[in-house]
């Protein structure tokens, strides 16, 4: 469990939630809760790692978090699962936005991105079944790969994907960091050799207007490197590489306070549930009335 209480990281989500999303999605929708109320409900899940349904056992039990939440009544286990369901990788982006801009500015010039990747375990799989699996000589080969973007100086998330792994990420570099260009001033990016290719360096240089550093590793000993791949094998910046090691200290803290799993039992649902895991960390590292206006709790009067 973590150590911010679950009171305050609710009030955050809701201040984060209620900043970014209408009240509701459509006209038509059933306004008996709030699209802000389910978004932080599902971030507590994934701060908590929680089920459906021990969310909904957790929120009558806790007088004090229905309120910072402005409930009056507990939603369903069936209506977070099918909200999640509806839930747009672009609105989770949009809130992952909105959490950035509540922390202090970032150095003049721009800020410093790491990029890197991490497994996650889809929690639907029975433990048992992935032992004997392997004891049977067998092995399991498939996982959720979440790939983020760390802003380095802030250490927080500032764009992310979600996929099937085992997979070459080096393609997904160039659409992380553009996602991040409208989040951050970025002034330097930095991965590991698994993202090493000159179309990285040159989106990076060119299209960015950044600096990037990648060491130059990917290919046979006997290959001649040219551009900017042979710039970093003939004089690597080791000492600014050096900084790219903290976002391996973001998965550590992501997975000792939050969460490992990416739980569901679809590869839609498993990847919503990894960029809610990256929102939840973010949330969790604000303080409560932080950046934007105060955070008014919306209590709804339903008929009963």
């Amino acid at each position: 469990m973590a150590e911010i209480g679950l009171v305050r990281f609710a009030q955050v989500a809701m201040e984060v939630a209620a900043a970014a999303l209408p009240l509701y999605r459509t006209k038509k929708s059933n306004h008996r809760f709030t699209q802000p109320q389910l978004i932080s409900i599902l971030c507590l899940m994934r701060y908590e790692d929680w089920t459906f349904r021990e969310a909904e056992v957790r929120l009558a039990e806790h007088t004090e978090l229905r309120e910072a939440l402005g409930l009056q009544r507990v939603p369903d286990h069936t209506t977070l699962f099918y909200f999640l369901r509806r839930l747009k990788e672009g609105t989770i982006a949009q809130l992952l936005a909105e959490t950035i801009q509540r922390l202090p500015p970032p150095p003049s010039g721009g800020t410093t991105v790491a990029v890197d990747a991490t497994g996650l375990a889809p929690g639907a799989i029975s433990t048992f079944f992935v032992k004997r699996l392997r004891d049977q000589g067998g092995e399991w080969h498939r996982w959720i790969k979440w790939l983020v973007a760390v802003d380095v100086p802030r250490r927080s998330v500032v764009a992310q994907l979600a996929k099937w792994g085992p997979t070459n990420d080096s393609a997904t570099l160039r659409p992380l960091v553009t996602a991040a260009v409208p989040v951050v001033p970025i002034r330097q990016v930095l991965a590991d050799a698994e993202f090493d290719s000159e179309r990285n360096h040159r989106h990076i240089r060119e299209v960015l207007g950044a600096t990037s550093i990648i060491p130059a590793k990917r290919g046979k000993a006997t290959w001649r490197r040219r551009g900017v791949r042979a710039q970093m094998q003939a004089d690597f910046p080791r000492a600014e590489y050096a900084q790219r090691a903290l976002v391996e200290s973001v998965f550590s803290a992501v997975k000792r306070k939050l969460s490992a799993r990416a739980p569901g039992r679809s590869l839609e649902t498993q990847c919503l549930q990894a960029l809610l895991l990256g929102l939840a960390y973010n949330i969790y590292r604000l303080k409560p009335g932080v950046g934007h206006r105060p955070f008014i709790p919306l209590m709804l009067t339903v008929p009963s």
